[in-house]
């Protein structure tokens, strides 16, 4: 099993567009009126304790946003990973309010823009996310050799859906393969092509592969290309184009070559088994989160489908459990971060950071159905 990937588009998770710079920290105050009048007029020393260890995490992930902005505008040299300790901040302000909600359930607010559990955020905290969103825009953007495409979400349509026919679906299941290509590209980069990764010096691009599954992806496309060409021609024909485009380059820098590579290493073969993976997962989100874990914790993944009892088998390794909080699941309150195992039933409904990513390859997919979108 590879290690866990950093997904770039979880770091962007609770985001929408975002502009504009931090406000002041004066601005915001540990403990709003709004916030004092959802507190029991006397705290216990458990509430107490959750009240001052949410202020901390808060005024910590005001002081990193600063820092960041200030070095950004300046123009100094960033750390090798420089969005890590600014994830982590936000992180922890996450999971102290998670903490907070559970000791003090009278201070769940009303719901947010990003469409995060109240119990998980604190509505009053949008604008701090906003430029958290800002500065990753930032420390993630493409290098000036990327090479773009005009129609990126078409590319990864029909890189999906041609590797479907090529491993021998019908076209109705080849067209899921397509669907389900798009939600991994959402769930990687927010759909955003050629992005670094602020976190890791290792995943990059379209799909954030690293060298070696890049590596491997390439040879496995070769292994297919002949019969890519017999029931996709017109993929072929554009894969040789862009592959001679990306020469030079770290491919996975080169949109169309990333994606085909990332599909090939880590999802190919198991789009030959999608009629049985949709027996088990007919929810089209489950399935999207199903080929997100094959990103995530691939070993573990495949064998729960191999089980015959995929939402039963229980993930008890604490190296995977790792792998999934880092990823966004079982990471946010210390309830939820003392499990030691979950079931494939429990991991799928602790994604719900990645659903609106899913929600967006869905929209996305409908689109370039009807021809409206590129």
């Amino acid at each position: 099993m590879k290690p866990a990937s950093i997904s770039a588009a979880l770091i962007l998770a609770l985001t929408a567009s975002a502009s504009g710079h931090f406000p002041g920290a004066g601005s915001f105050s540990p403990v709003s009126s709004a916030h004092a009048q959802r507190l029991p007029a006397k705290l216990t020393r458990e509430q107490a304790e959750a009240v001052a260890a949410y202020d901390a995490a808060l005024a910590e992930f005001k002081r990193v946003l600063a820092e960041r902005r200030s070095q950004i505008d300046g123009n100094a040299k960033l750390a090798s990973r420089p969005g890590q300790d600014v994830y982590l901040a936000r992180v922890k302000v996450m999971s102290t309010y998670k903490d907070l909600t559970d000791a003090i359930p009278e201070r769940i607010g009303p719901p947010n823009r990003f469409d995060v559990p109240p119990a998980y955020f604190d509505k009053e905290i949008e604008p701090l996310i906003e430029e958290y969103a800002a500065l990753f825009k930032n420390m993630q953007a493409p290098p000036k050799f990327a090479q773009a495409s005009n129609t990126p979400f078409k590319d990864v349509y029909d890189i999906g859906r041609a590797i479907g026919l090529a491993k021998g679906l019908d076209k109705k299941t080849a067209d899921a393969a397509g669907r389900i290509s798009l939600g991994i590209f959402f769930a990687e980069t927010n759909g955003n092509q050629n992005i670094g990764n602020g976190r890791s010096k290792t995943y990059k691009g379209s799909l954030q592969t690293g060298p070696k599954e890049n590596t491997n992806g390439k040879r496995k496309w070769n292994g297919l290309k002949e019969r890519i060409a017999k029931v996709a021609p017109d993929v072929a024909k554009r894969d040789a184009k862009e592959a001679a485009r990306a020469r030079g380059i770290d491919e996975r820098y080169n949109h169309w070559v990333a994606v085909r590579n990332g599909l090939m290493n880590a999802h190919a073969d198991l789009f030959a088994q999608l009629p049985e993976i949709t027996r088990v997962l007919p929810n089209e989100i489950d399935q999207m989160k199903f080929f997100q874990l094959i990103q995530i914790v691939p070993t573990p993944t495949r064998a729960a489908l191999r089980s015959g009892d995929f939402m039963n088998y229980r993930i008890t390794s604490p190296r995977v459990m790792g792998y999934l909080r880092n990823n966004s699941m079982f990471a946010f309150g210390k309830k939820e971060r003392a499990k030691t195992s979950a079931t494939y039933r429990e991991i799928l409904d602790a994604m719900w950071l990645f659903e609106s990513k899913f929600k967006k390859a869905q929209a996305k997919y409908a689109e370039l159905k009807s021809g409206q979108e590129s």
